[in-house]
């Protein structure tokens, strides 16, 4: 708290512009988060938001935005939720990154439809908005969308798992990210239909909002529900080690089928271990430098980014299927992240 009572308009002003530097987020109640100011001295300044600061994913999405912004000669201002789903954090983000003038944000939606008037508010003041990794909802509130594309991601691992289970009837749990999150809705979506399978032919799904421990307590009330669970999709591979875990425990992990999405370097890992049978992988670093061009390009000549680029997905396990086209974990282990 300022010990004056008042401030004059002209500081007023330079709180607003200066404020992106710490961008402390410092908002009442849940929507606090934390930020920083970096890579590069242009005048292009150049907004990333993600979801936490915390996650593997998105500490290397910021490390490629933090590259393509030194190479660009643009200056990077970051901010991130406290937590997966902290809404009020990112509107704040949005809010002070405009005030201090960025030409363009890139943002991972901790809630897709939430987050739609802070940057409708941005783009009216000729703000370029691209989402990253997550889509909102509708796609088109933002100018662009650079994202994996997770409805093929889950139908990878769907496929696979249908292979890998040679006509075995299959009892399937969903280890699931929260409700209407949409990257969370299009990997399950995508695994359904890659396994040629439907919601009723789930036999226990869990919210874990991809963390691990909540993964292992989604599979142990999972296989009380279902003891016979062989199969089990994952929103992500922290879940997927949480299942694992819990599986082990109950002498159960050699016998059930564990799938997921993500291909960061720990969950690579896992696959090359045995412990996750196979995993989409998806490429972050890519997603943020491509993010960061598409701003400095629009910056210098007015051309806007539009529609959705792929970024890429591919399916890495050392138990490939027939069918089923999959890199292995040599592959893997060199282009994960985290």
């Amino acid at each position: 708290m300022s010990r004056t009572t008042r401030l004059s308009s002209s500081l007023l002003r330079a709180a607003a512009v200066t404020g992106i530097a710490a961008l402390t987020l410092t908002a009442c109640g849940s929507g606090s988060g934390s930020g920083s100011t970096s890579s590069g001295s242009g005048s292009i300044k150049v907004g990333l938001i993600t979801k936490t600061d915390t996650n593997p994913f998105f500490v290397k999405m910021k490390e490629g935005a933090e590259k393509a912004a030194k190479e660009n000669g643009a200056q990077l201002s970051t901010a991130a939720g406290k937590f997966d789903g902290d809404n009020a954090g990112q509107v704040t983000a949005i809010e002070n990154m405009v005030a201090a003038g960025v030409k363009g944000i890139l943002i991972t939606p901790s809630d897709s439809k939430a987050i739609v008037p802070a940057i409708q508010k941005a783009r009216a003041k000729g703000v370029l908005v691209i989402a990253l990794d997550t889509p909102t909802e509708p796609e088109s509130a933002v100018d662009a969308l650079f994202a994996t594309d997770n409805l093929k991601a889950g139908q990878l691992i769907g496929e696979y798992a249908k292979a890998a289970m040679k006509g075995k009837t299959a009892k399937i749990a969903a280890l699931d990210l929260a409700p209407g999150v949409s990257v969370g809705v299009q990997r399950h979506n995508g695994f359904l239909k890659g396994f040629g399978a439907t919601d009723k032919d789930v036999v226990c799904a869990q919210d874990t909002g991809g963390d691990q421990a909540k993964g292992q307590t989604a599979m142990e009330n999972c296989l009380q529900k279902a003891p016979g669970i062989n199969v089990v999709y994952t929103i992500n591979e922290p879940a997927a080690l949480g299942a694992y875990t819990a599986l082990k425990a109950k002498g159960r992990e050699k016998d059930v089928l564990i799938v997921s999405v993500d291909g960061g370097c720990t969950g690579t890992q896992a696959v090359k271990d045995g412990k996750i049978a196979a995993t989409s992988q998806q490429y972050p670093l890519k997603m943020a430098a491509e993010g960061v061009k598409a701003v400095v390009t629009y910056a210098k000549d007015g051309k806007k980014a539009s529609g959705y680029t792929d970024t890429g997905v591919t399916l890495v396990t050392d138990k490939a299927q027939d069918g089923v086209t999959s890199k292995d974990t040599a592959y893997g282990l060199e282009n994960c992240w985290g």
